[in-house]
């Protein structure tokens, strides 16, 4: 059994991911959530029926213990499952100026995105470089490429996450393991849903914000063996508004 992990793959863009993976792999999909069960069942039901099979895994990626207990009770139940593509989602956001900015404000969002990264990937590695064969996405943003204000704590957990992709990719190419990113602009989901949208289209080129399955179509390739020549890319999906 051949399997996807898509961490935060109950809403939003990784609810997107799973979706267009169950349409265009063959991947056993593997829906990480925290908070949210419901959702984490609706993004299942939608993989069952798009006719791919599917479980939930429920674990706080910024908690390694939590990680690596969950995954490896999943990997003693399930001997002959190899993960082949992890797409690192997970992030959460707690916007406000840096000199108001709390320890645990600034720490909660870099231990979900970065220790995220960390925590589930490092898991697999070795497996993977054994496999001589791998695919991992991490979902960066417009916000870790330029830098957004009211966000030093986000800009700085994904442009590390940036820094860790470029490094990861190069250490592990040999093997045939590709690592990338995917850096989103604006993206209608319910991360962005309080932005003042009228006023924002202003800036961006396109004149729209952009859809989270436009995102999962970008990931599905990246996932695929159609993309085996692109490792340590950031590919920028903003609608123009910095690239």
């Amino acid at each position: 059994m051949k399997c996807a992990l898509v961490t935060g793959g109950s809403r939003g863009i990784g609810n997107a991911i799973c979706e267009k993976l169950s349409q265009d792999s063959s991947y056993h999909i593997l829906i990480n959530y925290y908070s949210n069960k419901e959702e984490a069942e609706n993004t299942l039901e939608k993989v069952i029926a798009n006719g791919a099979t599917g479980e939930i895994l429920k674990f706080d990626v910024a908690n390694f213990d939590e990680v690596k207990s969950v995954l490896t009770q999943w990997q003693e139940a399930n001997p002959e499952a190899i993960v082949e593509a992890i797409i690192n989602n997970a992030g959460i956001t707690k916007d406000g100026l840096f000199m108001w900015m709390s320890l645990e404000d600034w720490s909660s969002v870099i231990n979900t995105s970065l220790n995220g990264f960390f925590n589930v990937t490092n898991f697999f590695m070795q497996k993977m470089l054994r496999n001589k064969y791998g695919r991992i996405v991490n979902i960066v943003s417009l916000s870790g490429v330029k830098g957004t204000a009211g966000q030093t704590n986000y800009s700085a957990a994904k442009g590390a996450l940036i820094g860790a992709t470029k490094a990861l990719a190069q250490e592990v190419a040999k093997r045939n393991i590709t690592v990338n990113a995917v850096a989103p602009g604006f993206i209608r989901t319910n991360m962005t849903s309080n932005l003042d949208e009228k006023e924002l289209i202003k800036m961006i080129p396109v004149n729209r914000f952009g859809e989270a399955e436009e995102v999962a179509d970008l990931v599905s390739f990246l996932v695929s063996k159609k993309s085996s020549y692109i490792t340590g890319e950031v590919i920028n999906i903003n609608g123009g508004i910095y690239s």
